[in-house]
């Protein structure tokens, strides 16, 4: 019977909510663990992606980010990727600390904004047993231009702000995290705020706005030219009509790895996440996992 239990590591002294989902059997078994996109909390869609790795015999661990969801971290609403990547490797150690997990056996997995921070976890992280991306937005630069110059003229005020505002200790200045194009939100893409609102379940509060100076962090990022370091085994799934980034740029990610693979759906950035589709990318995903977090041959052996 595959459970999921709620529990808790803590990054940097700061507690981030946890969800382990169990397969059956007593283990050790390979994990994954899970990286959701920008502001994304683990209410937002992360369960059919638990279940269907712990039902191929996979151990599962999701996390709020610090700041964001159930996890602590003042002021709410802070996005930083540096902060982000410590969570990632405070997770890691949790997961690989327990005694049903076979830590030789690790593998990530991240989803739009989260590909990024697989791929610059990946490639300080060659004993990882593999890594998948979807819908993967891993050139920030590239995305921030996808809203078009005067989406990302209009962050300017508010980003200035912000970062006057945390240097002398005031509270923050905030934009949206999604919205229409023409408002001031970090994405304005054309259809990017009715996505994320699918991602919402009925009774659930999406708060839908970030610290401002998350937005100039974003436009020097560049986690796809990490690509050539990354030793891992690495699975890229690329959404075709993709509209948050180059889907050319996830392509050329996956052919720069080492060990890259690279799937094509006739896919934009939020239909990987919902049926029909998400059943075929969920089956590829399993399949590439399971090929490479499979014991090693005479392993267990007396």
């Amino acid at each position: 019977m595959i459970t999921t239990q709620t529990t808790s590591f803590r990054s940097q002294g700061q507690r981030c909510a946890a969800w382990l989902t169990h397969p059956e059997g007593e283990g050790p078994h390979p994990a994954v663990l899970l990286v959701h996109g920008f502001g994304a909390t683990h209410e937002m869609g992360l369960t059919q992606y638990e279940h269907a790795f712990a039902a191929a015999g996979m151990v599962t661990l999701s996390f709020d980010f610090r700041h964001l969801g159930a996890s602590e971290g003042t002021p709410r609403q802070l996005i930083s990727i540096r902060r982000q990547l410590s969570d990632i490797e405070a997770a890691l150690h949790f997961l690989r600390r327990r005694s049903d997990v076979d830590a030789d056996r690790v593998a990530l997995w991240g989803t739009s904004l989260g590909a990024t921070h697989v791929l610059l976890t990946a490639a300080q992280h060659p004993e990882l047993a593999a890594a998948v991306v979807q819908c993967p937005v891993i050139n920030t630069r590239n995305a921030a231009m996808s809203s078009g110059p005067r989406a990302v003229a209009r962050l300017a005020g508010p980003i200035t702000s912000d970062l006057v505002r945390s240097t002398l200790g005031l509270p923050r200045r905030y934009v949206g995290i999604v919205d229409e194009p023409g408002r001031t939100a970090i994405v304005t893409v054309p259809g990017a705020k009715e996505g994320w609102n699918s991602m919402v379940p009925p009774g659930v509060e999406f708060d839908n706005r970030v610290t401002a100076a998350i937005g100039l962090e974003l436009i020097r990022l560049n986690a796809a030219s990490k690509a050539p370091q990354i030793r891992p085994p690495l699975l890229v799934c690329v959404s075709d009509q993709e509209t948050l980034m180059d889907p050319r740029i996830a392509a050329r990610a996956a052919q720069r790895a080492p060990h890259g693979k690279a799937i094509h759906y006739p896919a934009d950035h939020f239909s990987v996440y919902h049926p029909p589709q998400v059943e075929q990318v969920i089956a590829d995903q399993v399949s590439f996992l399971s090929a490479h977090l499979a014991p090693t041959k005479g392993a267990g052996d007396a």
